[in-house]
C-alpha cells in the first residue's frame, strides 16, 4: 500500500483545479455548479462533466470593505457575479485591476489563486477567482 501525501489527494478533485459544471445530455443545460441530478429532466436526465473555459462577463459586482471572519485581511475586495460564455453564472472575487477599472460587461477570465490560509500554519486552500481578460479592465 503506499501512502499518498495531501498534495496527491486534492489533486485527484478535478473541480479542485478546473473551471467544472455538468451537461444534461437530454435537454442540453448546463449547470455551475456540478449537479447529480438535471432539474429540469429529472429521472430522464443524463448527466456528463463540462470542463469550462473560463471566460464570461461581469454581470454585477460589490466591494467588499468589512470582510466576514477569516477574509478580514483580505479586504477591501471585489466580488462579482460572473455570466459564464457557457451560460451559467459564478459568484468569485475580481482581481488584478483596481475598483475603479470594474465595469458591467467587462470581458474576464478564470485563474488559479490562493483563497485563504488556514491559520499561520494551515493549509493554504487554492480555487479560481477572475481577472479582466487582456486589456479589458480599461473602460471603453
Amino acid at each position: 500500500m503506499s501512502f499518498l501525501g495531501v498534495p496527491s489527494h486534492w489533486r485527484r478533485y478535478k473541480e479542485r483545479y478546473r473551471l467544472m459544471g455538468s451537461r444534461c445530455l437530454n435537454c442540453g443545460n448546463v449547470f455551475f455548479p456540478p449537479t447529480k441530478v438535471c432539474p429540469n429532466c429529472r429521472r430522464e436526465g443524463r448527466l456528463e462533466d463540462l470542463e469550462f473555459s473560463g471566460k464570461g462577463k461581469v454581470h454585477s459586482f460589490t466591494i467588499i470593505r468589512f470582510a466576514p471572519e477569516g477574509f478580514t485581511e483580505y479586504a477591501p475586495y471585489a466580488i462579482g457575479l460572473i455570466k459564464l460564455d457557457e451560460g451559467p453564472s459564478a459568484i468569485s472575487q475580481i482581481v488584478d485591476c483596481g475598483f475603479e477599472d470594474i465595469h458591467i460587461d467587462m470581458p474576464v477570465e478564470a485563474c488559479f489563486r490562493k483563497l485563504m490560509a488556514q491559520g499561520k500554519d494551515g493549509i493554504i486552500c487554492y480555487g479560481f477567482k477572475f481577472r479582466p481578460a487582456n486589456d479589458s479592465w480599461k473602460k471603453p
